[in-house]
Order: structure tokens, then C-alpha cells, then sequence
């Protein structure tokens, strides 16, 4: 029965990729659903592209490892999805550009800082790409028994195939049928987990008989859940994947009640993720990684069609999150570098093939990392808070205050975004464990933002003008 799921799954996947192919008229259906997504599919889509492995594999990883505690980090996710509706969406939005490069671009007038941006894209999504390929390999493991390696890979052959026919309509719409299967698999899978327990008090009751410390600050050092806490919020914000949503949506009334419904969804998802976590502490106390706690729930614990529903519903958050990663990336290489510097004059036809070609190249890139052996054996919600940390130093500034200060300028911009991220890289690399890289990272960048712009020419009025009149 699960093959037989799984297979109807990924058919409907497939015919959703062939009729966006048919629908895709330019670039910009490609690139943003021709701009005229509404609230519902829109708050969907950015919902999915939201809930990844890093929730339903890594946030339960992280809570089996070191209990409740990271629980609090979750909450400022809303908090950041409100103050991208309230602060960052009406500037932002003024003029739709089709990637957030060209939105760089535009406000402070430099292909530069275009390229600049293009590049932290591409870095920083290999990262995350690496993390939600190695949650594929776990699932195809634990479901059909194949070796992790082997699923990774169809995995990754399966989600390059439907993004690089069918663009961002595919993704949008994959994304709605996704974050439905991810809800409902929730949604009937914690009843039945609690059922082994008889009630949620007993579940609480047996947690803390077996890891005492699971409802205290002590699982982790209070800097890391701090800075772990910022970088959600800076990198929801900010994070191209989601900025771009605003530009697919049709206007601000649409984009609020998008992410109104994104807010709820999302937090609701993340409350029963946190239940499913205490569970597999109780059922499954001593598995070698946190990792391996839901997909165990799902194979050993669920129902077979209800586990079968669940792992389904872990399968479309990596994909939805992949997808969008994808497209951001095949946007950045042909739209930002190679038809901004390399060849301004290509022809739609041949910005399309080299765009298709970049999905493809940074599809395969984090899949050969892992057989490289690099990112093996760290709890795969730190490589997706990593991530985090990378776009919330690389853009939060630039992009977030440069609609709110005049006086911002290119030379800032381009200096808050490549000392923000090497700064976050090489803390990383060399820098305590015991505070996040975001913290750093943002630090930095919002002081060259700031020293730099002073010292600077801001961009022409008719530059301004688009986003401050």
C-alpha cells in the first residue's frame, strides 16, 4: 500500500509539472505565477515553502534531543511574518521585479550588488537543499527499506524533473496540494500517537519520568536559543524563496490575507510537530538520532495508511521548500548573473534554457556534497537554521531598511551583504557553538550598512522615488 501511494503522489506531482509547463507563457509565469496568485493559493504556497524537513524532521530532532526548551524559538516565526506584512510587503512591493536581486538592483542602482546578491543565493541554498535531500534519504529508508543513499538521490530526481518543466506555477501549485497532505497528515497522526498514553497529561507525565530535563532551560545554552530565536526571525523576513511570494501575489489586500492564513497554518503545524516530538521521546528513547523520530512514529506507531499519509506529508514539506529554493536559484543564475552581466541581450528563449540549467546544477551540487561525506551526522534543522543565519545576514539589512532609509547606498548595501555573510561563515567555522552565526552575521552587516552609506552617495531620486513617493 505505501509504494502504491507514493507512486499516485508523485504521478500527481508529475501532471501538475506537465499542465504549469503548458500554462507558462514568459518569464514572469515562470518566475512568479505572472504575478496574479491569490490569497489563498498565495498564503499556501508560502505556508509550504515554510514547513520543510527542518519542521517535520529537525524541529522534532532537536525537541527528542534536547527537549521542550527549543519550543520558544518556533514562536517568533509569527512574529516575523507580521512585521513582513506590516513593514517590509507595501514598500517592497511597489514595483514587481521578478527575483530579489533585481529588486537590489533596482533600489540602489548597481548590477553589482545584483551579482553580489545572485551569489549569496546560490551558496546559501546548496546549504539548504543538503539538508531536506539528506531527510529524503532517511524517509526512503525507513519506508521501503532502500539504502538512504539510493533515496536521496530519486528524491532529487524527482523534484528537479517537476521544477524545471514547470516553473513557479508547478511550485504553486504542487505547494497547495502539499501543504494540505502535510495538514491533514498532522492533524490525524497526533490523536493517535496520544491514544499510546491514553491522554496528553500521561504523555507529559512519562516525558519527564525519562528526561527530566525536557521541560526546563537546561537542553541548551540560553545565548544559542536566543540567537537560534533571532535567526528564524531575521531569515523568515527576509529569506528570497518567501520575498519573491509577495511579488506573485496580486496586490497588498491579497498579500495580508496570504499571510494571515500562512501565520495560522503554520503555527498550528509547528504546536502538533512539538506533540509528536515529546511522543517519540516516550515510544523511542533510545534511537541514534534525533532525525529518525518521526519517520519511526509514521512506519511503527500510525496506523499503515495513516503512517503512509504522514510520511507523505513529510515527503511534500522537503519538496515544497526544495522547489522554491530551486526556482530562487535558477532565477539568480539567469536573470541576476547571466543576462544582467554575462549577456544582456539573450533572447527569453535562451534566459529560459540557461535558468533550466542552473535549477539542475544546484540540484545535483548539494547531493554530491553529502557523498563527499560533508554535512554527514549534524541534526538537520541546524543545517536549515544555518541557512537562516546566511539570508538573515545577507539581506535583512539591504533589503528591509533600504525601503525604509533614503540614505542607504550601493556601496553599503554591497558591504552589509558580503561582510554580513562571511562574517556568519566564519563564525561558523571558528566561533563558539554556544551563539548562533545570525548573530555576528547581522551585527556586522548593519554596521557597514550604516557607516558605509554615510560615507557614500545614496542612489538618484528617480531610483527613490519608486519606493519612497
Amino acid at each position: 500500500m505505501q509504494l502504491v501511494i507514493f507512486v499516485l503522489y508523485f504521478l500527481v506531482i508529475f501532471a501538475i509539472g506537465w499542465y504549469s509547463l503548458r500554462r507558462t507563457k514568459d518569464e514572469s509565469d515562470y518566475w512568479i505565477a505572472g504575478g496574479k496568485l491569490g490569497w489563498l493559493v498565495g498564503g499556501s504556497t508560502m505556508a509550504a515553502t515554510h514547513t520543510s524537513a527542518g519542521t517535520f524532521i529537525g524541529t522534532i530532532g532537536v525537541i527528542y534531543t534536547v527537549g521542550w526548551s527549543f519550543g520558544w524559538v518556533v514562536l517568533s516565526i509569527p512574529l516575523a511574518y507580521w512585521f513582513m506584512v506590516a513593514f517590509l510587503a507595501p514598500r517592497f512591493t511597489k514595483v514587481k521585479q521578478l527575483t530579489l536581486p533585481a529588486f537590489i538592483e533596482a533600489r540602489y542602482e548597481s548590477k553589482t550588488a545584483r551579482a553580489v546578491a545572485a551569489s549569496i543565493i546560490l551558496i546559501a541554498t546548496v546549504v539548504y537543499i543538503q539538508a531536506q535531500i539528506i531527510a529524503g534519504g532517511l524517509v526512503a529508508n525507513i519506508v521501503f527499506g532502500i539504502p538512504a543513499m539510493t533515496g536521496m538521490v530519486v528524491f532529487t530526481i524527482i523534484l528537479l524533473i517537476y521544477t524545471v518543466v514547470g516553473g513557479m506555477i508547478a511550485v504553486v501549485y504542487t505547494d497547495f496540494l502539499q501543504l494540505i497532505i502535510m495538514f491533514i497528515g498532522a492533524v490525524i497522526s497526533v490523536p493517535l500517537a496520544i491514544r499510546h498514553f491514553d491522554s496528553l497529561g500521561n504523555l507529559l507525565h512519562y516525558v519527564e519520568a525519562i528526561k527530566p530535563t525536557t521541560f526546563t532551560w537546561d537542553g541548551m545554552p540560553a545565548t544559542l536559543l536566543f540567537t537560534l530565536g533571532l535567526a528564524f526571525f531575521l531569515g523568515s523576513v527576509s529569506t528570497p524563496e518567501k520575498v519573491t511570494r509577495l511579488y506573485a501575489m496580486r496586490n497588498m489586500k491579497t498579500i495580508r490575507r496570504a499571510i494571515l492564513l500562512t501565520i495560522l497554518v503554520v503555527t498550528i503545524i509547528n504546536l502538533l510537530v512539538f506533540i509528536l516530538g515529546l511522543s517519540g521521546m516516550v515510544l523511542f528513547p533510545t534511537l541514534p538520532s534525533g532525525d529518525l523520530a518521526m519517520p519511526i512514529i509514521a512506519k511503527a506507531v500510525l496506523p499503515t495508511f495513516i503512517g503512509t499519509l504522514m510520511l507523505a506529508a513529510i515527503t511534500s514539506a522537503m519538496m515544497s521548500t526544495v522547489d522554491s529554493l530551486l526556482l530562487v536559484a535558477g532565477s539568480a543564475l539567469s536573470e541576476d548573473i547571466y543576462s544582467s552581466l554575462i549577456k544582456p541581450r539573450a533572447s527569453k528563449k535562451e534566459r529560459l534554457k540557461v535558468a533550466r540549467l542552473g535549477i539542475f546544477i544546484v540540484g545535483v551540487i548539494p547531493l554530491i556534497l553529502i557523498i563527499s561525506g560533508i554535512g554527514e551526522g549534524e541534526l538537520i534543522q541546524f543545517i536549515v537554521v544555518l541557512f537562516s543565519a546566511l539570508m538573515a545576514s545577507g539581506f535583512f539589512v539591504p533589503v528591509v531598511i533600504g525601503v525604509w532609509w533614503r540614505g542607504a547606498s550601493k556601496q553599503g548595501a554591497i558591504a552589509a551583504m558580503i561582510g554580513g555573510v562571511s562574517s556568519a561563515m566564519l563564525w561558523k567555522a571558528l566561533g563558539p557553538s554556544s551563539i548562533d552565526p545570525v548573530l555576528p552575521g547581522f551585527g556586522v552587516a548593519l554596521i557597514l550598512f550604516f557607516v558605509i552609506s554615510v560615507l557614500t552617495k545614496r542612489p538618484s531620486d528617480e531610483a527613490l522615488s519608486r519606493y519612497f513617493d
